[in-house]
């Protein structure tokens, strides 16, 4: 069985086991890499751009280097190559548990409980929870939904299916060394920039195929096509515009204006404006567009691994 056979029937395999069981809720692999990468800072930290890109360089590096000699290994196998890249599938990807977490912080809105959506927001993402009411959480979990979609589904699923197990591996690393060290902190502000620009490379085509299929699986094509178009540039980050942009026209609701995070008071353009106001209900209905997506995104990265042996070997 060629590369590209075991790449889909793997990622298939893994992103059902990432929706029969999610997360573990100990010892995940990432947050193994995490441990590793701070320890890693801890010997490196300078506040230069050099000693940044040498963190990145050997955290990401060694995450694809891992990846490649555990798929060397395995090869003689197809059972055994389909089982590891099942196991990574599942490792990198978080769609249930993003699910789960917008879940928790819905069900506490519509109980009335804004409290205790606020106490959960921080599992979900880094805004300032106590300066938001119900609608202002409601449209902060549909935002986190829609990037979230992008950076812990299907970006992961299009580098594997263009470099396989070392690809599945890479893309989670970087995407969690911009979390750690991306962000512009007085700390992160140079040691940080490699992991950042790194992650904006690595997350260009998976956003741009999730805006894609957002608007293809959402109740309003045309909208989601408008809203991209018009306002994804006006986004402070080349990858979270599009998605954003395209989930709040498939959703026909407006997304972005003011943001508070770590004290920090952002006025970002708003996207979607002809959309109305997010309401709690949409935290569901952004939830079941990012799982629709996702499985959409295996089909086209299965799709396009097979298309790639098909031209290769005749090639050859």
């Amino acid at each position: 069985m060629g590369a590209e056979r075991v790449f889909a029937y793997g990622a298939a395999a893994g992103l059902l086991g990432d929706l029969l069981l999610g997360d573990p809720r100990r010892g995940h692999p990432v947050a193994a890499f995490g441990r590793a990468a701070g320890a890693v800072e801890r010997t490196l930290w300078r506040d230069h751009r050099g000693w940044g890109a040498l963190h990145t360089a050997l955290c990401a590096g060694g995450a694809v280097t891992l990846g490649a000699l555990a798929q060397r290994v395995v090869r003689p196998s197809t059972a055994a190559s389909v089982v590891l890249t099942a196991t990574a599938t599942w490792a990198v990807v978080g769609g249930t548990s993003l699910a789960r977490e917008a879940g928790v912080i819905g069900r506490a809105l519509r109980a009335g409980d804004v409290e205790a959506a606020r106490a959960r927001l921080p599992h979900l993402c880094g805004r300032d929870p106590q300066t938001l009411d119900a609608d202002g959480i409601a449209r902060a979990v549909v935002e986190s939904v829609a990037e979230n979609t992008s950076d812990a589904v299907v970006g992961a699923l299009v580098w594997g299916a263009v470099a396989g197990v070392p690809g599945l591996l890479g893309f989670r690393a970087v995407n969690t060394l911009d979390a750690m060290v991306g962000h512009r902190s007085a700390r992160y502000r140079r040691y940080g920039w490699a992991s950042a620009r790194l992650d904006d490379v690595a997350g260009w085509p998976g956003a741009r195929l999730t805006a894609v299929l957002a608007a293809v699986a959402g109740t309003d094509p045309r909208g989601a096509l408008r809203a991209w178009r018009s306002d994804a540039a006006k986004h402070p980050s080349p990858n979270a515009g599009p998605v954003e942009a395209s989930f709040a026209g498939a959703l026909g609701v407006r997304l972005g204006g003011t943001l508070s995070y770590g004290g920090r008071v952002e006025h970002r353009p708003v996207l979607n404006g002809e959309g109305r106001t997010v309401e709690v209900a949409d935290i569901q209905r952004a939830v079941r567009l990012s799982r629709r997506v996702g499985w959409l995104a295996l089909g086209v990265s299965a799709a396009g691994a097979l298309l790639r042996g098909r031209l290769s070997g005749r090639a050859s």
